[in-house]
Formats: structure tokens, sequence, C-alpha cells
């Protein structure tokens, strides 16, 4: 039993680099187990973006869980996506919730949380949460595992 991925465009094929987040194509398919509740976790350590304001680089390490309710992102698509905003000038909490807000509107989970952790900009390091709600009862949800910003330390 497996996937369904023949609507599928961008696995198993060349895909380029969008351009933009907006141009980046998210895709999805079913959720293989839809009677149970369980996470998927997604962790990209290097997010890219660009400072708005001086178009210097930004960096973050951005968690991503979800509850699956009739679909998973498809992970190639969310690469292409996440890497989209290598070129993108936005704020922290803009790039962190655009992030969120596309996962949520594709895939309409039972349940998604983001952690933006974002490196030090101009001595502050900027972090930003955002979650859909209380998890479904009895989904183990773990930590997700990224230590607060200590410097030196």
């Amino acid at each position: 039993m497996g996937i369904d991925t023949s609507g599928l465009r961008q696995l198993g094929r060349a895909a380029g680099q969008p351009a933009s987040p907006a141009e980046a194509e998210l895709e999805r398919v079913p959720a293989p187990e839809g009677h149970a509740d369980y996470v998927v976790r997604f962790t990209c350590p290097e997010f890219t973006s660009l400072c708005p304001m001086t178009g210097q680089p930004d960096f973050a390490h951005l968690v991503i869980d979800y509850v699956p309710g009739e679909w998973l992102v498809e992970s190639k698509s969310l690469k292409l996506f996440l890497t989209s905003f290598r070129n993108h000038g936005a704020f922290h909490e803009d790039c962190t919730m655009s992030v969120a807000a596309r996962l949520r509107d594709l895939l309409a989970p039972k349940w998604l949380r983001i952690g933006g952790y974002w490196y030090p900009r101009g001595g502050i390091p900027i972090d930003v949460f955002w979650q859909t709600g209380a998890p479904p009862d009895g989904v183990w949800i773990p930590d997700q595992g990224v230590p607060p910003y200590r410097g030196r330390g």
C-alpha cells in the first residue's frame, strides 16, 4: 500500500529553485495513517533569508511539527519552499509566520506548531513561536530540542 504520488510535479523530476516564497509550489500527498494521530517533524537548521532593511543575510533554525489530517507535505517541495527565502527580504516574524500559514492552508492539519530560532541580529536573537491550538489528546509532542541562545557562554 503506497502513497499516490502521480499528481506531483517536483518529486522525481528536475525542479529549479523558486525565485521567491510566493512562486514556490508546496505539494501534498495523502496521509497513509488517517485514523492514527502522530507527529511529523521537519528541522531546517540552515534556514536563511534577507533583512528587508539592509539586505544582509539572516539565519535561523526552524522546527516544524504537525499532526496530519488528510495530508502530508511532500518533503522536496518543502525544501524548495524553505530555500526560496534565501533571496527574500522579510523580518524574522514574517518569515516564520509565512511558513506556518502556507503549511496550515495547504494541509489543514489537526495541529501545527513552528519554532523559529533566529541567530542574533544587532546582538539580539529573536525567536518566533506559533501553533494552531492545543494538540490532540494522547499525542506525544517532543520538545523541539533547540536550546535558547547563550552566546559564547
